[in-house]
């Protein structure tokens, strides 16, 4: 039976079958987000990807004088298989890009990714280096950055807690792994290391440039 906007009964409208899922789903939603959300927030799983400095305040955050266990995310996985958060935490330079990029895309949904430090966010004082990523985020989505060079076991746990409440607002019926056409299911590209690290994803506009330029070197 459909209703009106007053909510009465309209035998004139047709509701179809995929709006009524959704409104089926919406409901349940309601009811299951809070625990669903509840369970994930303090069951998080870290891999510690330790690059640099930022790796040693990383091991601190894990170790029993900041009990990092209160807010259910000390169990450090050594594999991609049973994490759902990456940690980069450190210089990532063009070498070892490649690699966070296949253990990302190793790591089952839902997965997060926490940038720790101004290297892994933005190059740091390395990001004129010729062999340093000006980010990670460059390659791989990022849901938390922790500033700081490097940054405390405090502001570690800072940004862990804002990634709970970053969950907290997500929905079962709107999150998009749960989707039939789920964007985020598709691998990202490992970029290419050769004389230079270059991103698969933007290989059309590298030839277009290429182009352009032998096109003003041959003028």
């Amino acid at each position: 039976m459909t209703t009106t906007n007053a909510g009465i009964a309209s035998p004139d409208i047709t509701v179809p079958d995929e709006v009524q899922n959704n409104v089926v789903i919406t409901n349940l939603a309601k009811l299951l987000d809070p625990i669903y959300n509840w369970s994930r927030r303090n069951s998080l799983w870290p891999l510690g990807f330790g690059l640099a400095c930022c790796a040693i305040e990383m091991i601190c955050t894990a170790s029993s004088r900041f009990d990092l266990s209160r807010f259910g995310m000390e169990v450090f996985r050594a594999s991609p298989r049973q994490a759902d958060l990456m940690i980069v935490s450190g210089t990532v330079t063009k070498k070892m890009a490649p690699i966070i990029v296949r253990l990302y895309n190793q790591i089952a949904e839902p997965r997060y990714v926490l940038s720790m430090g101004a290297c892994a966010s933005g190059g740091g004082p390395f990001k004129e280096g010729y062999n340093v990523v000006d980010g990670i985020d460059k390659f791989i989505p990022v849901d938390v950055y922790v500033p700081g060079c490097p940054p405390t076991p405090q502001a570690l746990i800072n940004g862990l807690i804002a990634l709970q409440e970053k969950i907290d607002q997500q929905s079962i019926a709107t999150v998009p792994w749960y989707r039939k056409n789920d964007p985020t299911a598709e691998m990202i590209p490992v970029p290419l290391l050769g004389p230079d690290l270059f991103d698969v994803r933007q290989l059309d506009l590298i030839k277009a440039e290429a182009a352009k330029a032998e096109v003003v070197t041959a003028a």
